[in-house]
């Protein structure tokens, strides 16, 4: 009986960090940001197969960053300052060169849309240099899958990022079905070039945030 208990105790727990891990997931993709606002006037103008490519591409960067964030929970020590001082500042100048671009964009074509020439290649370079991707995923895993600290192992890791990848891949869905709806989608088209404009400045700003972190880091270190 008490051997029993503790199965199902056991099993209790994993199912629970199971769920943890796929809402952290699916919190992490649907949190607004550059590239979500990038998903939706990208779908606008070019439609929804345009932007599974993108969110295949973006798929990257969240695999990237969960596993590091999943790493740290786990126990192994923080990469070292400098080399995210550094992913900071490449960062936010590809932010600031992208949102550039969409900020003198004359009309709003699939040229102007960010990601509109290659959607697959400018989703993966978007989802590994995202600065809001490690924090933001620290923060989801940390709050949702902290709980269950003492489940996690490296003979765990690959189940729970799998799990993690489930969650990313049912979020990009939900995103694009909402994107591609026709009322959405004729927001954006009518509003286009004012749009593409501001997701352009929003680019700008996160840019230089992050520039500014990196700088302001790597001073407090010196």
């Amino acid at each position: 009986m008490g051997y029993m208990s503790i199965t199902l105790a056991g099993l209790s727990m994993t199912v629970g960090l199971f769920f943890a891990t796929l809402a952290a997931a699916m919190i992490y993709v649907l949190t607004p940001g550059p590239g979500f606002l990038a998903l939706f006037a990208l779908t606008a103008r070019e439609g929804r197969r345009t932007a599974t490519l993108f969110v295949t591409g973006h798929l990257v960067g969240d695999v990237l960053w969960g596993t590091l964030a999943l790493a740290g929970l786990i126990g192994v020590s923080q990469l070292g300052p400098l080399l995210f001082e550094a992913l900071g500042i490449f960062c936010g100048l590809y932010l600031v060169w992208l949102g550039g671009r969409a900020i003198l964009a004359r009309e709003a074509s699939g040229a102007s849309v960010i990601g509109g020439g290659r959607p697959l290649v400018a989703g993966a370079l978007f989802g590994v240099t995202n600065p809001k991707a490690y924090p933001v995923a620290v923060a989801m895993f940390t709050v949702l899958v902290g709980h269950y600290a003492g489940l996690l192992s490296w003979t765990m890791a690959p189940w729970i990022m799998g799990t993690a990848i489930i969650g990313y891949v049912l979020a990009d869905i939900i995103l694009i079905a909402i994107a591609g709806l026709p009322a959405v989608r004729r927001f954006f088209l009518t509003h286009g070039l004012i749009v593409t404009r501001i997701v352009g400045v929003t680019f700008v700003l996160f840019g230089a945030k992050s520039i500014s972190d990196a700088v302001q880091s790597y001073r407090a270190r010196a």
